[in-house]
Formats: C-alpha cells, structure tokens, sequence
C-alpha cells in the first residue's frame, strides 16, 4: 500500500463488512464478493493480541472514535500492518455501523508498537482466557499512562505522526 493510499471500510453494528473500498480489496487480496457480509476479523492476524480488540470496541461502544496499529492478514497468508482510524456511524443521533480509514504506518512506529503488542500477548497468555483481554488492555493503557505521560490515544497518534 503506498504512503497515501488508504483503506476504506464499513461495517455493521456486529462488525460485518457493508463497504470496501478497491484499496482494500487490493491490499488483502480478498474480492468484494469475499468481503462483503463477513466479520471484519476476517483480516484479524491471529499473532494480534486480543485486548487491541477489546479496547477498540469499549471506545467505540462508548461512542468514541479509536485510533491504533493493526496487523492484519491477507487471504494469501501474507500480513499487512495499517494505523487505523475507526469511528462509529451516526445518524440521527444512532450508531448504525462503523466506518474505519486505514494509512500505511511508518516502519519505526510498528517496531516500536511490536514490542508493546508482545508484552500484551505475553500477559495474555498468562491469564484466564476470558478476563486477558481486558487485562492486556488496561495493563498497556496504564503502562503507556505511567511511561509516557500521556493517553493511550494521545502515545499512538503521536508514535504515527513522529515518523510520518
């Protein structure tokens, strides 16, 4: 995917694919017959860890927009890694979807998120299947609170913006 190409999504409430954009198509390697009506976890890397999830849909079920770096796969097999941005759909004062807008991130902000993504993976792994996510998620919100000094929301879009 080039610098400023970006991939284009919509989905449901339950995260069903209504719209994708040819970049999309393109990137993944999956047709639209292939996308459309399928949960967007279809492109979900199986080395993400699962409280990235988890910290996504609590702010977008708060009615938040949620920025992050994603790894996704390809139908082939392959993988991709995008920054995200994913806002709930509105109208007339009711979510009825979400509509995501994924950006090529740069190389040294993904080495960077990888070793934070490990650590979480890690926990994860250590933890009661159904209560890691939650706890990978707030473990890193609190990390990145603690080392940082700044929001989760606030270290991601500066990790994208400091190497762009």
């Amino acid at each position: 995917m080039g610098r400023d190409e970006m991939i284009i999504s919509k989905t449901d409430l339950q995260g069903r694919l209504t719209y994708a954009n040819r970049t999309f198509m393109r990137v993944a390697n999956f047709s639209e017959i292939q996308l459309l009506g399928q949960n967007h976890n279809i492109i979900r890397h199986p080395s993400m860890p699962r409280g990235v999830f988890y910290g996504l849909w609590k702010t977008l079920k708060s009615g938040q927009e949620f920025f992050g770096f994603v790894k996704n796969t390809t139908a082939d097999g392959n993988y991709y890694w995008v920054f995200a941005n994913i806002t709930p759909d509105v109208i007339n004062g009711k979510t009825v979807g979400y509509y995501s807008v994924r950006r090529t991130p740069p190389k040294e902000s993904i080495e960077v998120i990888k070793k934070i993504y490990q650590q979480m993976s890690e926990k994860e792994r250590h933890a009661d299947r159904k209560q890691a996510p939650e706890l990978s998620w707030n473990w890193m919100v609190n990390t990145v609170e603690r080392e940082q000094g700044m929001s989760y929301e606030q270290y991601v879009l500066d990790l994208y913006k400091r190497y762009r």
